[in-house]
């Protein structure tokens, strides 16, 4: 029988050791990182995406940088306004028709034309007449120099105008009555003065903030389109109308 190992001769057991406790470092570098990563590729993406967009696209974004809270307001884009956009389109033409005759009623001789505007909507857009009146509303009689109260609604109606980015139309008509000194060869005649009024027209929404590449076509129909046929020398035939030209994608 085997003799017992003594104690010095015995394989000593090992002594367990104490794990030295490690911290878990779990820094937040990375997401900063990654979130400066991200920023930078939508950066990127809106640059790519605004080089090839749309002039009126272009022009959105750049007014909106140089005044955010004032374009959110003209644009209807802020707290008090529901509407993303005052582009006329067959949607929102309706809306708009509303937000133009809200603005005209603040002009102080509103009560004076209110019956003298006419919005209409047609394949083109929105039609916006003003229609004469036998003495004269907007253009004296027989003139193409607007009276006070054309200019003031004029005044109204560039500015909210302005806030679009449609192209404008300026139509000028007359009633059926002719100029005395007008002949076939020569004189003023009811051509000229359906021309001069849409000029004249023109040059009042242009000084009143309209942009000048905002008006496209102006034209001059003398008493060749009249609103009312049944009666040409009606003085509603005289008249100027303002087409907003909806905007189609």
């Amino acid at each position: 029988m085997r003799e017992q190992l003594s104690s010095s001769e015995a394989t000593p057991l090992p002594i367990p050791r104490k794990r030295a406790a490690v911290q878990a470092h779990h820094g937040g570098a990375w997401k900063v990182a990654y979130a400066d990563f991200v920023t930078a590729m939508m950066a990127l993406f809106i640059v790519l995406w605004m080089m090839n967009s749309s002039p009126k696209v272009k022009q959105a974004v750049q007014g909106y940088f140089r005044d955010p809270q004032g374009y959110k307001q003209r644009t209807g884009t802020g707290v008090g306004n529901s509407g993303q956009s005052l582009a006329v389109d067959h949607r929102t033409v309706h809306d708009i028709q509303k937000q133009i005759e809200a603005a005209l009623r603040q002009v102080p001789e509103f009560h004076q034309f209110q019956k003298n505007i006419l919005f209409t909507v047609t394949a083109e857009g929105l039609r916006i007449d003003l229609l004469e009146t036998e003495k004269g509303m907007f253009f004296n009689s027989g003139s193409s120099t607007p009276t006070a109260v054309g200019e003031h609604l004029l005044n109204g109606l560039a500015e909210e105008l302005a806030k679009m980015p449609n192209e404008i139309v300026i139509e000028g008509h007359t009633d059926a009555r002719p100029f005395r000194t007008a002949t076939l060869a020569s004189g003023y005649s009811n051509w000229e003065l359906a021309a001069d009024r849409a000029n004249a027209t023109r040059r009042l929404l242009n000084a009143s903030g309209l942009r000048p590449d905002q008006i496209v076509e102006m034209r001059g129909f003398a008493d060749k389109m009249l609103l009312n046929g049944a009666d040409p020398d009606d003085p509603r035939n005289r008249r100027v109308s303002v087409v907003v030209k909806i905007d189609e994608p």
